[in-house]
């Protein structure tokens, strides 16, 4: 991206209080961070239903706008993502490529790789990321065999004279626990707080300002309206831990968690500056700074999220014509599989009717006595009306394949007892009903369970259906090792499409298999 001609910003009586330690004739320039993180596969506005004052938001056309109307007000600006551009039905059809061109389109400067970006597997991601005309990062992901790093470690861009060293780190949760083994088998992963800190001591004396981008954090909660319940905010425990113990780094811009801070935090010891957005390109992270070119000084001004309110915002039309164009390329994507009789929303801490309607197609298919899902894997809602072949690989977007698992009935309790600790949210079932205490210690929360109108048999053995990742012991659903692996099918996502277009009229499934008690 071109960079603006600006003039120089010197010490003027409005910055004495930020900027009284400098001598008279140091050169003062303010700057414009804007950031995102986890835009996955978001591409059109949602219906802010949580929110009285805004009708739609996000939508990458939108956001697109938003950003080159709020870089034009600025004199020197940087736009960076910490990670997860990848997901949904339009970045599967080109192996991340539509994803790589839209944030070219955007003009990024620089972003770092989250989980996401590995769901075809590393070996895809590097032959796609070459498409970048921008770095992307990543300093502590490393191929075990010859310990070389997959990706490069830093940028230092420059804009107007001034120079910002960026960082990129992944978190173990990121790496471990949400990314399929297969996806990043022959890598391994460092430290991210020690690497961050050798990187940042390598480059500080040659640049003005330090920034790492971050994608770690506790995994994010899937839930549409999740900046209006604080319930599923995560928040930034991981991001706030680094920014306390990493030496002269300015900013920390946070990925993975989805979690959002209306202001940017400062942390007490450091002064090093945390923003994340909620993720799903629903708000444009914004930060300003002044920056002393002269010697490593930087001063934080302020900071907020913008909401992308699409309704407001005239559509960007490259960004838009290059979704399209994916779509005419795919018109099986369009193709109509179903109606439901209502809208199917999620909820990540409680049942939600939309995951109900998941895990009984699946143990439909699986012909099982029951069928799981985690809450984390339904990665979108579904609207009243049509259902597209576009909107179920949306709804679970990854590689996972139907897999039946023999449980004993012991093991079925250890599930969902593991389930009402919330690691990934309440997993939503079918063929079951139980009721549980939230309130209650871990692993004592559940109080009764029947399968399929039956007492459950703790010696009795059941067939679960579920993803292919849990049945390997993914999300920490580490019981499914205890049984026998009975049958492995069809992608989930071709599950569901299928489910959908042989039962063509969808009734959404009611509430009530799972009820915590603590909540009436």
């Amino acid at each position: 991206m071109k960079a603006m001609k600006l003039k120089p910003l010197f010490v003027t009586m409005a910055l004495a209080g930020a900027v009284s330690a400098l001598p008279a004739w140091a050169e003062i320039k303010e700057v414009t961070l804007l950031h995102t993180n986890d835009i996955e596969s978001v591409y059109d506005p949602v219906e802010a239903f949580w929110n009285d004052d805004i009708e739609m938001v996000g939508g990458i056309p939108y956001l697109a706008t938003l950003i080159k109307e709020t870089r034009a007000q600025e004199d020197i600006s940087f736009l960076l993502d910490a990670g997860d551009i990848y997901t949904g039905a339009l970045s599967k059809k080109t192996k991340g490529k539509l994803p790589f061109d839209l944030y070219n389109s955007m003009g990024y400067d620089v972003i770092t790789l989250g989980n996401h970006e590995f769901e075809y597997g590393w070996k895809s991601l590097v032959e796609t990321m070459p498409r970048a005309n921008f770095p992307v990062l990543n300093a502590n992901i490393f191929h075990e065999a010859s310990d070389t790093m997959m990706a490069q470690p830093y940028a230092i861009l420059e804009r107007d004279g001034v120079k910002i060293g960026v960082i990129g780190i992944m978190g173990n949760d990121a790496f471990y626990n949400t990314m399929w083994k297969g996806n990043r088998k022959g890598l391994t992963i460092k430290d991210p707080v020690e690497t961050a800190q050798y990187w940042a001591d390598k480059i500080r004396d040659d640049v003005d300002m330090i920034v790492v981008l971050t994608h770690q954090n506790k995994t994010a909660p899937m839930q549409t309206d999740k900046e209006a319940d604080a319930e599923v905010q995560r928040g930034f425990d991981e991001d706030y831990a680094m920014a306390g113990k990493l030496k002269g780094v300015d900013v920390i811009f946070g990925g993975h968690s989805d979690n959002g801070l209306v202001e940017p935090v400062i942390h007490p010891e450091t002064g090093t500056v945390i923003g994340l957005t909620f993720g799903q390109g629903m708000h444009l992270g914004y930060t300003k700074f002044t920056v002393n070119t002269e010697k490593h000084d930087v001063k934080f001004l302020g900071g907020k999220l913008i909401p992308v309110e699409s309704a407001k915002l005239e559509r960007d039309e490259k960004t838009h014509a290059m979704i399209e164009k994916t779509r005419t390329d795919h018109p099986e994507l369009a193709d109509e599989l179903a109606t439901i009789d209502k809208t199917a929303s999620r909820r990540y801490y409680r049942e939600s009717n939309i995951g109900n309607l998941v895990a009984d197609l699946m143990r439909e298919a699986g012909n099982a006595d029951i069928a799981m899902m985690s809450s984390g894997s339904i990665r979108v809602d579904l609207n009243q009306g049509a259902v597209t072949r576009e909107n179920v690989m949306n709804l679970f977007p990854f590689t996972d394949k139907l897999t039946v698992v023999e449980l004993t009935g012991e093991n079925i309790k250890e599930l969902l007892e593991y389930s009402y600790t919330l690691p990934y949210g309440v997993a939503q079932f079918s063929g079951i009903e139980a009721t549980y205490d939230s309130t209650k210690p871990e692993y004592e929360r559940l109080i009764s369970l029947t399968i399929n109108g039956n007492a459950i048999d703790n010696a009795q053995k059941y067939t679960v259906a579920t993803y292919s990742y849990a049945a390997s012991g993914g999300d920490g659903y580490t019981v499914f090792n205890k049984g026998e692996t009975l049958s492995k099918s069809e992608s989930v996502t071709q599950v569901l499409i299928d489910g959908f277009a042989k039962n063509k009229t969808i009734s959404v499934p009611s509430l009530g298999r799972q009820v915590d008690v603590s909540r009436k």
